[in-house]
């Protein structure tokens, strides 16, 4: 029996802290729903400001900024306390959204973008971390399975919401909408949230922070090198990965001397920190990396029109919800996260297995029942990696652990987004040439395709659903590789007794 002890809660009276998950939940949608609602909107965006060869750097500038301080953000929330870190991260995102609605060319967008993503980094974080402080383990697990479903939602409605507002209301409307909702969340937070002062004394790593920015970003940027420089090996591509290595080298060189280190080395002496954390590297690649794949392998293997291949991601979406909200469920009553995390791998791996069997012709519901069971996979160890690090990392490290596992997670689907666009490229590069009265396969839009006769649209069909099946072979060898990971985790219980501190320590809140 483990009789491992949980701190107190923050907040102890439970109505308080409902009314301040739901301000975190707004936080965190405001920040999720912020790249989604932009998707859509960025052709008009360029066709009221041209420069067409910077349209990817407005995704790009955004993720580039949120990686890069995600561990810093969580860091200052050990240090300072995460209350006015968390308000500062809100503020910052707020004014970042003003000035994009406000933005007069596309570098001044760009430039905001990047404001944006220095806020939203921290909103990401803060918000797991602030969880840590208001609810003890068990309970926690519960309520990070409701946060999964705001990630869900924003991924779900973010784009047709994008559509939407920029017809209604143009295009700036999707950024000055998150003016009202980052005041209000402020003043919550700022009336509700207590504060917890550390009982350390600040010393901030700033060569560690900066050369940990400067990794995290070098890791996004080669791997969206392909969109960004045209080709992975490209001159600037290489120089960026050669960048990335020194600086991870002088990282660890400098977080080895550093008094307080922004994500403490100690950490990975902890085999149930490393081991969640390659499993949230894989679990990003196979459940963030494959969502774009597939709506591309839908619409052009089955033949269906984009608002068709989008109902189906509908399944995808409830499998996620109907696992999240039932491990979360789970996790509380029992204190027992391990067996989550090899059932969520192991049915993306039969999923994958499955995908690499279909073929032009096979029943749209059987794709989508596959589909269903990945996306139950995937929800039922949503909030696993960030429970387990939680619980392994000591308290004064709590807002470290949860920045590298959130970042991991991240930079798992970025690589992975890399690597499935290479396999389809050269895959369709072997192949599509051969395609009578088809120049180039890869510039074939859904509408285009539908317009082709019926033999021609077959071989197309044909020559995707080959390509995808090595593409599918490798998201089973990544899901295999986290499987591996949760297999040799520690059969760890959550704690059960809650800690009752007397008012006047330390650590109680002010």
């Amino acid at each position: 029996m483990d009789t491992q002890i949980a701190a107190a809660p923050l907040v102890t009276d439970h109505r308080r802290r409902f009314i301040l998950f739901l301000f975190l939940m707004a936080a965190m949608f405001m920040a999720t729903l912020d790249n989604q609602i932009v998707a859509t909107a960025l052709p008009t965006i360029v066709g009221e400001f041209g420069h067409l060869e910077r349209f990817s750097w407005v995704g790009s500038a955004y993720l580039l900024a949120v990686s890069a301080v995600m561990p810093l953000y969580g860091k200052l929330g050990d240090l300072f306390g995460r209350k006015y870190v968390m308000m500062a991260a809100i503020m910052i995102f707020t004014v970042g959204s003003a000035v994009c609605g406000l933005a007069v060319s596309m570098n001044t967008l760009i430039a905001a973008r990047v404001l944006q993503g220095l806020g939203g980094g921290g909103i990401m974080v803060s918000i797991f971390a602030v969880n840590a402080d208001l609810f003890e383990p068990r309970e926690r697990a519960r309520y990070q399975s409701y946060s999964s479903l705001v990630l869900m939602a924003s991924g779900a409605i973010g784009p047709v919401l994008g559509g939407a507002m920029s017809d209604l209301f143009g295009w700036r409307s999707i950024f000055l909408v998150n003016v009202p909702i980052g005041f209000v969340v402020l003043v919550g937070l700022a009336l509700m949230l207590p504060y917890r002062k550390p009982n350390r004394r600040p010393k901030i790593d700033y060569a560690g922070a900066l050369l940990l920015a400067l990794t995290t970003a070098s890791i996004v940027l080669a791997a969206d090198g392909s969109q960004v420089f045209g080709s992975l090996v490209a001159p600037q591509s290489l120089a960026i990965m050669a960048l990335g290595v020194a600086a991870a080298i002088g990282w660890i060189f400098v977080e080895r001397r550093a008094a307080e280190p922004i994500v403490p080395l100690s950490l990975f002496r902890n085999s149930t920190f490393s081991l969640l954390l390659i499993m949230s590297i894989m679990s990003g690649a196979i459940g963030i990396g494959m969502v774009n794949y597939f709506a591309l392998f839908l619409q052009t293997t089955t033949g269906l029109s984009p608002s068709a291949a989008g109902a189906f991601f509908i399944l995808l979406t409830g499998g996620i919800v109907c696992g999240s909200l039932s491990a979360g469920r789970i996790i509380s009553i029992t204190g027992r996260y391990k067996p989550f995390a090899i059932a969520s791998l192991t049915c993306s791996a039969i999923a994958f297995v499955l995908l690499t069997q279909v073929h032009v012709g096979t029943p749209v519901m059987v794709i989508g029942a596959v589909m269903a069971l990945h996306g139950f996979g995937v929800g039922l160890a949503q909030q696993v990696p960030v429970i387990g690090v939680q619980n392994a990392a000591p308290a004064r490290d709590v807002g470290a652990a949860t920045g590298s596992v959130t970042l991991s997670r991240m930079g798992g689907a970025s690589i992975a987004i890399s690597i499935y666009g290479a396999i389809i490229g050269s895959q369709l590069g072997k192949t599509g040439l051969s395609i009578p009265g088809v120049t180039d396969i890869e510039q074939l839009t859904p509408k285009m395709l539908a317009a082709l006769p019926e033999q021609v649209r077959q071989a197309v069909a044909d020559v995707y659903a080959n390509a995808f099946t090595p593409l599918f072979i490798a998201s089973c060898a990544i899901a295999l590789i986290g499987l591996c990971a949760a297999l040799m985790l520690k059969p760890t219980q959550l704690p059960r007794v809650v800690e009752v501190r007397p008012p006047a320590s330390a650590e109680a809140a002010e």
